[in-house]
């Protein structure tokens, strides 16, 4: 992942092609694994955030093995750090053991970023994640809302505000910023996650009326599950 990279409209793609696909501006076709994984990781990434584990597993399964093709465990450590940071953005707390098993192999910016997932960012590492990351990164959650809303790409906000999320309380401005994005983008598991954290602090707060909004709103996506 190329620090002076921003994470595009699929984070996945980001942070594979900046490394990997970087040589195409320069004339050269990207090699057909790179191609083909990047268009699985997105798949995946968008399958896994709408709630389809189905899809999302079997186009994540396709993406490593196109990585698995050039036997570099620090590609495929870039790969399992998107899976990741869907995780984070739909507020999953799973382990993400897929990096875990090739951590020892990742770059610099691979081990910044992975600390960053989890919310343990070490002196230094800001300046190695993704542009898109840096602003928000040294934040207090309460002082994040207005460097969370100039992140252009949903998934990166969404991603910064899961962040937020994991270090601890979110104040409502980030929650709600988190649920428009996840609901704008129609990422199912994402919205009704960010939905549930909205109701609980709602109620936290006493506001009755947002608490009772929520719930219409969560009916409504139970509703089209079944």
């Amino acid at each position: 992942m190329s620090t002076g990279t921003a994470i595009t409209t699929r984070l996945a793609a980001a942070l594979l092609a900046a490394a990997v696909l970087g040589g195409c501006a320069s004339g050269k076709k990207a090699p057909d694994w790179a191609i083909n994984e990047q268009g699985a990781a997105e798949r995946a990434t968008d399958a896994y955030l709408s709630g389809n584990s189905r899809v999302a597993d079997a186009e994540w399964r396709r993406a490593r093995d196109e990585v698995s093709r050039t036997a570099r465990p620090d590609l495929l450590a870039r790969l399992e750090l998107a899976r990741c940071a869907a995780q984070v953005a739909a507020l999953d707390a799973a382990p993400c053991t897929g990096f875990e098993a090739v951590a020892q192999d990742a770059a610099d910016a691979e081990q910044a970023y992975a600390r960053y997932l989890q919310g343990q960012l070490a002196e230094g590492d800001v300046a190695l994640l993704p542009k898109a990351q840096q602003a928000v990164a040294p934040l207090a959650p309460e002082q994040a809302a207005a460097a969370l809303a100039a992140i252009e790409d949903p998934l990166s906000r969404l991603v910064a505000a899961g962040v937020l999320a994991v270090r601890g309380p979110v104040p409502m401005a980030v929650v709600t910023q988190a649920v428009d994005t996840a609901s704008a983008q129609g990422w199912r598991r994402a919205v009704m996650a960010w939905l549930i954290n909205q109701q609980r602090l709602a109620r936290e707060l006493g506001d009755t009326a947002l608490a009772d909004q929520v719930q219409r709103r969560l009916d409504l996506l139970q509703a089209t599950q079944k």
